[in-house]
């Protein structure tokens, strides 16, 4: 039996070196879904889901009096030196502002300071593109999200209710497009382990002429690049000076899944965004030309797990179509992205876990919402140092742990990052990591075990009130918008 694991964990790897074996010959039209077998009855998770949102912090999001009673680790107001040594008062803001702050590698850099966190006010801050004079506080990324009218409190209510984790980190110190790298794999490496790339990390998003952010991964236009960073350099002068096409090929968390005939489903709003991360993995894309002249993605993995309706996950749970692991990425308007959202985020959420907590499913389902990246906003906490190489940890994002066994109103002081759910998903499942000896965040983090209780009596649902339900994300026939900037 053993053995027998092990050399479907060593195909997995293989196949996901798309250049060195046909793609075709690595699980042909056979995916998760396809004869899926479902976890043993008595395996308390049967069920995870992974929400993953956009550009915030704790201090940021969460200025929340409950939690903040409770031990949470918040700043309140969330005040800051900058590196001419002046207090910054920090001021409110709508969770839907006009404005968004950079938070790219170098803006990380910027605010962190080799440890001072003094360079917040340092990191430029621009308007929406259809609000160029839009106004900004003096100090905008010193803001935090002015909940006055009860737009969070949704999130308030599941972080109150069930585990909110106040050291979860970033993995990467960089944007959207190598963060949504890390959930579905634990690196944004180039190449797969063994390879002379694999060192090499996607660091930023995507640049070229006429970038369209919408249009990344293997079905961008050749003109695209992605700036990379030498995970082995520590040198900030020098470990980022190369680009390569934004489409890689290394093992991901995906391919453990189907070898082990476990059930998955991303669920995204566009094929080509920085967001959807399986379409800048090769093998996972699956790209109908050779690259760089894709048009579209065409591989099994894409075409049975890669769902282009992100609201499907609200019917998938009402239906008892619901995988055994789902990745759900939301369209800009309720991502709670600065510049792009429109205050629905905390309602869009909500609906997904009322969905879940008013079904079945609920008895044996883990919820982890979490957030991409930091977004540019000052948040006290560095990284834990020393740090894991060039490019990991980031900085602090929001975790809320939501299930019947999550510890109930609980503040997890415990050190996560996103290769902590990766690795939960593989211990729950049982699982190998993605790449053993890779040193991909899978295999190093923490499995947020603190984060539940088996042992208790399963939490009764409590429904959380939001001012939009599911009704109007379903019925929402506004085009799917993508991210806008970095």
């Amino acid at each position: 039996m053993a053995q027998s694991r092990m050399l479907l964990l060593w195909v997995s790897i293989v196949c996901a070196a798309g250049f060195l074996i046909n793609l075709n010959g690595c699980g042909g039209g056979s995916s998760g879904n396809s004869g899926s077998t479902p976890p043993p009855p008595t395996q308390k998770i049967q069920h995870v889901v992974v929400i993953f949102q956009e550009n915030r912090t704790p201090d940021n999001l969460f200025q929340d009096r409950v939690l903040i009673s409770r031990g949470a680790d918040i700043q309140t107001p969330a005040h800051g030196w900058n590196k001419e040594g002046t207090l910054i008062t920090p001021t409110p803001a709508p969770l839907a502002s006009e404005f968004d702050a950079a938070h790219g590698h170098l803006a990380f850099l910027e605010m962190y300071d080799g440890g001072k966190m003094d360079g917040a006010d340092k990191i430029r801050v621009g308007c929406a593109p259809n609000k160029p004079n839009c106004r900004r506080p003096p100090y905008p990324t010193f803001t935090y999200v002015d909940n006055s009218t009860g737009v969070l409190a949704p999130y308030y209510q599941l972080a109150e209710t069930y585990t909110f984790g106040d050291r979860m980190f970033q993995t990467n110190q960089g944007p959207s497009f190598p963060a949504h790298q890390f959930i579905i794999s634990g690196t944004s490496a180039t190449a797969p382990p063994g390879n002379t790339m694999s060192k090499f990390f996607a660091a930023e998003n995507p640049v070229g002429k006429n970038i369209d952010l919408n249009l990344a991964g293997c079905i961008a236009p050749p003109s695209e690049l992605v700036l990379l960073i030498d995970s082995t350099n520590p040198d900030p002068n020098t470990n980022q000076t190369r680009t390569m096409y934004p489409c890689f090929d290394h093992p991901t968390l995906t391919d453990l899944l189907n070898a082990n005939g476990i059930s998955w489903k991303y669920y995204a709003p566009t094929a080509g965004s920085i967001w959807t991360g399986p379409n800048a993995i090769q093998h996972m894309c699956g790209p109908n030309a050779p690259i760089p002249n894709a048009t579209r993605c065409t591989g099994s993995d894409w075409t049975n797990n890669v769902v282009l309706n992100y609201t499907q996950v609200l019917t998938d749970i009402a239906n008892g179509q619901l995988p055994s692991v789902s990745w759900v990425i939301p369209t800009g308007a309720v991502s709670d992205h600065a510049a792009l959202n429109d205050g629905s985020g905390p309602s869009w959420v909500a609906s997904v876990v009322n969905a879940i907590g008013n079904s079945p499913y609920w008895a044996n389902t883990a919820i982890f919402i979490t957030w991409d990246d930091w977004g540019g906003w000052y948040d006290h906490v560095a990284p834990p140092t020393p740090f894991v190489n060039s490019y990991e940890l980031g900085f602090r994002v929001p975790l809320i742990v939501v299930s019947p066994y999550a510890k109930p109103a609980y503040i997890s002081h415990v050190a996560h990052d996103f290769g902590s759910i990766l690795k939960f998903i593989e211990g729950n499942f049982g699982l190998s990591t993605v790449a053993p000896g890779a040193g991909y965040a899978d295999e190093r983090a923490d499995d947020l075990s603190d984060c539940f209780n088996f042992t208790q009596t399963p939490l009764t649902f409590q429904m959380i009130p939001a001012k939009y339900d599911a009704a109007h994300f379903l019925n929402d026939k506004s085009t799917p918008a993508g991210p806008d900037d970095d």
